[in-house]
């Protein structure tokens, strides 16, 4: 299921000040397509994610998966956040089913729900309670809930961003693993120009001020990719570039407000 993202802008109003955001975004992700937002704080690309995902409506433009216009959230699209967000009075096995008991029996949402808890690597804890698990299991958690409801788009908003290093890696190998067996078109929110560089077919790279994209780059290395580390640092070294620019604009920008209060 592709996703376009046509001409997206959207402007907040503080106190009576406007201020945009996102300033005409247009990408189109293919069907089966790993593709990563990556940019600076402030640039924008949380909020693209959540339009994507119907929670937060544009100012202009518009978005469509697989040719509908999203006109809210869908049982097409499962997103994952930063934080797990489980119920913590349910057990593991409670919460993958959760969104399923509406739409199948409960020994049918049972069975599904084990099916992806041994895809994250996590049937054995099926009765534990979320306080139980740690912050990268409680993730795999979220990430099995999202499948089990079976969309063709998975949107994540920096699911790793507050996971250590180790942890990381480990969740790392287990998408790529899920984004190979299930083929979902995947659109990954990072910071992390490594985490884009591991993962993706494209990396879009957004700046700020008003958050654009100011570059596409394709990776188009096969998987794993540890073999290919020269090469990406390549890569590594432009990304780092493009955002230090912006990162330096912003800095300047401050310091112009500051000096002129």
């Amino acid at each position: 299921m592709s996703v376009q993202i046509a001409h997206i802008s959207k402007t907040f109003q503080h106190h009576g000040v406007s201020q945009t955001v996102l300033d005409q975004i247009d990408l189109t992700v293919q069907k089966g397509e790993f593709v990563s937002i990556l940019g600076p704080s402030g640039c924008g690309k949380s909020t693209l994610l959540s339009i994507v995902a119907g929670l937060t409506a544009p100012t202009s433009g518009k978005v469509l998966v697989n040719g509908k216009e999203v006109k809210g959230p869908g049982s097409d699209r499962g997103v994952v956040f930063q934080q797990a967000a489980l119920f913590p009075w349910l057990t593991v096995e409670e919460n993958v089913m959760f969104p399923l008991k509406k739409k199948m029996p409960k020994e049918e949402a049972k069975k599904k729900a084990y099916e992806y808890l041994a895809m994250v690597q996590l049937s054995q804890y099926a009765k534990h309670s979320p306080h139980e698990l740690s912050g990268g299991m409680q993730q795999r958690v979220s990430i099995a809930r999202a499948l089990a409801m079976d969309p063709e788009v998975l949107l994540m908003d920096e699911p790793f961003g507050a996971l250590d290093e180790q942890t990381r890696s480990r969740l790392h190998e287990v998408l790529e693993k899920i984004w190979i067996d299930t083929k979902k078109t995947i659109l990954f929110v990072t910071h992390s120009i490594q985490e884009s560089l591991k993962l993706s077919d494209r990396i879009i790279v957004m700046g700020t001020r008003p958050g654009r994209i100011i570059d596409e780059i394709e990776v188009s290395f096969p998987r794993p990719r540890d073999e290919f580390r020269k090469q990406l640092a390549e890569y590594e070294e432009r990304i780092q570039k493009l955002l230090k620019s912006e990162i330096d604009k912003v800095v300047k920008e401050e310091e112009s407000y500051a000096a002129g209060r």
